[in-house]
């Protein structure tokens, strides 16, 4: 089954290529979201999430009633799917440890 998960928007910004991203949270978990598909939201809106995506603008009580269902029905499990931070960062930048170098065949 597929679902959307109610977010309130709590930034919305451009990524480097221009696309109207923004963060929802989503009771104390925060994921970043495009908003291509409602460019008419602001600050404080609660958007319908799927796969990332926002698909519609609901009102609080719509948001509130929705995420409690879920939450019941133990629906909410994509939420704890770590996020990508910032696309240009370094993904190894925060190890510990260097990842072990790539050996590279001898050219012919």
């Amino acid at each position: 089954m597929c679902l959307a998960i109610p977010g309130k928007l709590i930034e919305i910004s451009h990524d480097t290529q221009g696309v109207l991203m923004g963060k929802a949270n989503f009771g104390g978990i925060v994921k970043q979201v495009c908003l291509e598909y409602t460019p008419e939201v602001v600050i404080g809106d609660y958007v319908l999430v799927h796969v990332g995506f926002a698909l519609s603008k609901v009102d609080e009580e719509e948001a509130a009633r929705t995420y409690k269902a879920l939450e019941e029905l133990k629906q909410l499990g994509e939420l704890d799917v770590p996020d990508v931070d910032d696309p240009n960062e370094d993904p190894f930048a925060k190890m510990e440890e260097s990842p072990p170098p790539i050996p590279m065949r001898p050219a012919a």
